[in-house]
């Protein structure tokens, strides 16, 4: 006898399972149907092959800890979801675990601008916080490109950064409490609002754990406070090699942009035609830097980087006028992933991180691998911290194609970690990078690894078949995975 039966006495509909489910939510709120696991099988990226179960739209913790106790119940595994953004595969549901969707949960629930914190639920928009706190003189800092789309769950999930995370920090540093409902539907708080939280920083160790961990319900976050003034310089180059020196010696200067944002030809070209912001687009590569504070110091500041890109060769550099034409160069550098639409149905974007005295030498690497595989590449990153973020161009209808996508994407980042990189700046790893985690950790790395994730979770039901490769990390449910052939590259 189900849960359902016992607490209700009413017939069972024949799946155990959901209707356990919909007795702790209202029926509407758990989904079955063939469009909806479809939607959930997926996420934003190029990975395919999941296949979701029962669909849950909780509203409260108390709803997501008996979504999990049902789930201790029947054993099986579950997924938490934002909203679906994520590019390395991590929401994609393996062996038809239940999918908690978080979206009903987007309230901002307190904002207490004295201690400059503000307490979230998980389903709110990135954006939609910035935009809430600015009229108080306040925002949230770390500012992904999907940050309009994005939610505070996925981004404590999968530590995401952004742009202006050069001068702040990514996720991590603006997150001071979680609440967080553990696989057994324990509730536990990781982290507090002292200055000096006791205890282990196991806030630390949940944030970027990719949904491994347990889920998130309440957030604590970090305002920062609006700078007095901004500055914004669109620098123009004959050559890439030539903006990424131009970053290394911005950073050697002692200079601290807000942001350092490369983007090569072929992005600004479509940049330009998609939103009309005035990008060069005859330039081989274009730098935008933001530089915030005083208006003494960002003024200097400005002037400095305007020496360092024209010695450096920079064919022209301008500055924004006027708010206007400020948030237009940024609207350009966020859509830039929505405007190659124009140029090819579907892309694969990588994310390597490599140090920035070998941001040209790598980019150089990518360019040849993209040309020996047939595969068109754009170049745009956070180069202020060597986060690269390669767009590989392709349509999936040709046969072959992704093929040939995925093995670039192996060799960029097999190039990245020689140059003395890591795996990701922000994505995650998820399924994407699963099988190169031995090219970065030793096996005792990773044992450690496995070691914290089975103190949050022994018996491996959150997100099962992610990050860990196989052998390291539940091992049991493996053969979860059912990603097609030629996915890996």
């Amino acid at each position: 006898m189900g849960l359902l039966d016992r607490l209700t006495g009413r017939t069972s509909s024949g799946d155990p399972l959901a209707d356990d489910l919909r007795a702790v939510l209202s029926a509407d709120r758990v989904r079955m149907d063939g469009a909806e696991r479809a939607l959930m099988a997926k996420d934003a990226s190029v990975f395919g092959g999941g296949v979701a179960g029962p669909t849950c739209f909780p509203t409260s913790t108390a709803e997501v800890q008996a979504i999990m106790r049902v789930a201790a119940e029947h054993d099986s595994p579950i997924v938490p979801r934002g909203a679906g953004t994520g590019l390395a595969g991590g929401a994609i549901p393996l062996g038809a675990p239940i999918v908690i969707s978080l979206q009903k949960m987007n309230r901002i629930l307190d904002v207490d601008e004295a201690n400059r914190v503000a307490w979230v639920e998980p389903g709110v928009i990135n954006l939609d916080l910035s935009n809430q706190l600015r009229p108080r003189g306040f925002h949230f800092a770390p500012d992904p490109s999907s940050q309009s789309v994005c939610t505070l769950g996925g981004n404590v999930a999968n530590n995401s950064g952004g742009p202006h995370c050069l001068a702040y920090g990514v996720t991590d540093a603006h997150i001071l409490a979680v609440e967080v409902v553990l696989p057994d539907g324990e509730v536990v708080m990781l982290g507090g609002i002292d200055a000096e939280p006791s205890g282990l920083d196991l806030r630390g160790a949940f944030v970027g754990g990719e949904g491994t961990l347990g889920i998130a319900t309440r957030i604590a976050v970090r305002l920062t406070k609006n700078p007095p003034a901004v500055r914004t310089l669109l620098l123009s180059f004959a050559s890439v090699r030539d903006a990424a020196q131009t970053v290394s010696d911005v950073i050697a200067a002692g200079i601290v942009p807000a942001a350092l944002e490369v983007m090569d030809q072929r992005i600004t070209v479509a940049v330009e035609n998609f939103v009309g912001a005035g990008y060069p687009t005859d330039a081989a590569a274009v730098l935008l830097a933001e530089i915030e504070g005083l208006d003494a110091g960002v003024d200097i500041d400005a002037g400095r980087i305007d020496e360092i890109g024209r010695a450096n060769g920079a064919t022209e550099v301008r500055r924004a006028q006027s708010d206007e034409e400020r948030e237009l160069l940024w609207k350009g550098r966020k859509t830039a992933f929505g405007a190659i639409a124009q140029m090819a149905p579907d892309y694969y974007l990588h994310d390597t991180v490599v140090p920035r005295s070998a941001l040209a030498d790598v980019l150089e690497q990518v360019y040849e691998i993209a040309d020996r595989h047939d595969v068109v590449v754009m170049n745009v990153f956070h180069a202020g911290d060597g986060n690269l973020h390669p767009l590989l161009l392709f349509d999936a209808r040709e046969q072959g194609t992704l093929d040939r996508v995925h093995a670039a994407g192996a060799e960029i980042l097999r190039a990245s970690l020689d140059a003395g990189g890591v795996l990701s700046g922000e994505h995650g790893v998820g399924v994407e990078k699963q099988r190169f985690m031995g090219e970065l950790f030793t096996d005792a790395d990773m044992g450690h690894q496995n070691r914290l994730r089975r103190g949050f979770d022994p018996v491996c039901r959150s997100n099962p078949g992610k990050v860990l490769p196989e052998g390291h990390s539940c091992a049991d449910i493996q053969q979860l995975r059912a990603v097609p052939t030629g996915v890996w590259g």
